[in-house]
């Protein structure tokens, strides 16, 4: 049997609206095996299910208002999972204020689960009264009613992680435009500008990771007065990044076949930037010109 002394089981609840899917995101990026959506009646089986498996240490639940009678289940398992000894629930409780609520549901054109008059405001103030007992019982109570969902995010970080904040990272690619644009970039920078080594005969059977044909692209005048200013636009604009949130920034860096200019440049760049930040850097295409 797995060591259930160190299993953790959160379940997340609360008003429809406050941010269950935002927590619930959050939590896997913590490592918490998350389950949507779990009825109630079934929490006992499942976490029966978790605590004898070696493969997860870190479980969540969301449960979410369907019928009237969820709650009334809900507690019920809660206590019987407790008074059984096989484990203890934290409850997080996200709540938001009738203002915010009516005008998140306004913003999505949906209805609270409870709003069968189709009023708002009728359906989310019934839903608050079926959930005051859930919302009593929480071991947490997180109003995100003034919460972007990246503060959300935070809180529950600084809550429920032992990494109190989001490991920043970068990813530097060079690429061949001729093969296609990376999709998952967020920054694209095209340098078939700069003087191309392809056409130096003793050059161009190598790529932009030999010296020689590093040096002749890095020490052209202009390829010294566009990464200047390279550098200096992306360590204004990381900062900014990192304060919103961003977990993974992809710089790439392209140019004609990905073999000469952009993956010197890609070298230079992830030097440099790392002397801040972790960065990984690839190169996409220089596999296709490695002499066999």
């Amino acid at each position: 049997m797995a060591d259930e002394e160190k299993k953790q089981l959160l379940i997340v609840t609360g008003m429809s609206g406050a941010g269950k899917t935002v927590a619930a995101h959050a939590l896997e990026d913590m490592g918490y095996f998350v389950v949507d959506n779990l009825p109630p009646t079934l929490l006992g089986s499942f976490w029966d299910l978790m605590i004898n498996s070696n493969d997860f240490k870190k479980v969540a639940v969301v449960i979410d208002l369907r019928v009237k009678t969820f709650y009334t289940d809900l507690l019920d398992e809660v206590n019987s999972l407790e008074d059984s000894g096989k484990g203890q629930a934290t409850i997080v409780y996200l709540d938001s204020s009738d203002d915010t609520l009516v005008a998140r549901y306004k913003e999505t054109r949906r209805l609270p689960p409870l709003a069968t008059s189709g009023r708002l405001l009728d359906g989310i103030q019934e839903e608050r009264r079926i959930l005051t007992p859930i919302k009593n019982r929480a071991n947490y109570i997180i109003d995100t009613s003034k919460l972007s969902a990246k503060e959300l995010k935070q809180k529950l970080l600084d809550t429920f992680s032992e990494r109190k904040h989001q490991q920043f990272s970068i990813e530097v690619m060079s690429f061949g435009f001729k093969y296609g644009m990376p999709i998952d970039a967020d920054i694209v920078m095209d340098v078939r500008f700069l003087p191309n080594p392809f056409y130096i005969p003793e050059l161009r059977p190598f790529t932009g990771l030999d010296k020689r044909v590093f040096d002749y692209v890095m020490n052209k005048e202009e390829t010294q007065v566009f990464y200047k200013k390279l550098l200096d636009l992306l360590e204004t604009a990381i900062p900014g990044y990192v304060k919103e949130g961003k977990e993974k920034l992809t710089i790439a860096i392209g140019c004609t076949g990905g073999q000469h200019r952009s993956v010197s440049i890609a070298q230079q760049l992830a030097r440099d930037l790392a002397k801040k930040y972790p960065v990984d850097i690839t190169h996409r295409e220089v596999s296709r010109y490695i002499r066999k």
